[in-house]
């Protein structure tokens, strides 16, 4: 009996996503394009369509982010259970994005993106029972959510850090930047419960769940060493 059609497009979406880690150039394009960096170099005063298209944008295409939050909602069920959680990583991420940027709080950009490989890796080992198997505890899940979220934030903001933003208009374009986030959040969020809604109607949704997670964590880990490497060969200052 053939493969079930909605195991091939999971495992063919996870395969675009280690292959988006592996391939320098996909593994880059969660950064700030050389376009849209232009625009926000150039752009003065405020532009809210415009920067709420790129942080949206921004979001959607930040597959760390989003292989965070398919493992945060792996095995919610309730809208209710979905929402407290992804309340708690927006207001994370809402926090640093902002206070990085207009409070001037700066950190190394692959560190902080290595701790969002590691957040990838965590919620991964915790769907699958991981902290309880080995460790015989199990941490705050809403905790870690929103401590990782704030990382998550401080890695968005870092990437706009880079840029030379104009200061006529920067309080409100980093708004409308935080809001669009909020809207790819949705658009990512929406087209991946679609998919687990779907998977979960089917048997191999449990017995294929810690394969999936595994590989999950896989991806935390290979976004973790990429990072990592780029600290170490990344030029110093001088």
């Amino acid at each position: 009996m053939g493969v079930p059609l909605i195991r091939v497009v999971v495992f063919l979406a996870i395969a675009l996503i280690l292959a988006a880690f592996v391939i320098p150039g996909a593994a880059s394009a969660h950064n700030v394009s050389k376009r849209d960096a232009s625009f926000v170099q150039s752009n003065q005063g405020a532009a809210i369509p415009a920067f709420v298209y790129l942080g949206a944008k921004h979001m959607v295409t930040g597959y760390d982010h989003i292989a965070f939050l398919v493992g945060v909602i792996f095995f919610l069920y309730r809208l209710k259970d979905i929402v407290q959680y992804v309340s708690l990583f927006t207001l994370g991420h809402s926090i640093t994005l902002l206070g990085g940027v207009l409070g001037g709080i700066h950190a190394n950009p692959y560190m902080i993106d290595a701790i969002i490989g590691f957040s990838v890796v965590y919620k991964a080992f915790d769907n699958m029972d991981g902290f309880r198997r080995f460790f015989g505890f199990q941490p705050n899940t809403k905790l870690a959510v929103l401590i990782f979220g704030l990382f998550h934030g401080f890695g968005l903001a870092t990437k706009l850090q880079e840029l030379d933003l104009a200061k006529n208009g920067l309080v409100t374009n980093i708004i409308s930047f935080n809001v669009g986030v909020e809207i790819g959040q949705v658009l990512a969020l929406t087209a991946v419960l679609i998919a687990l809604s779907v998977w979960r109607t089917r048997k191999s949704f449990l017995r294929d769940a810690f394969a999936t997670n595994a590989v999950l964590m896989t991806v935390g880990f290979i976004l973790v060493g990429y990072q990592v490497a780029g600290y170490f060969v990344a030029p110093r200052p001088s």
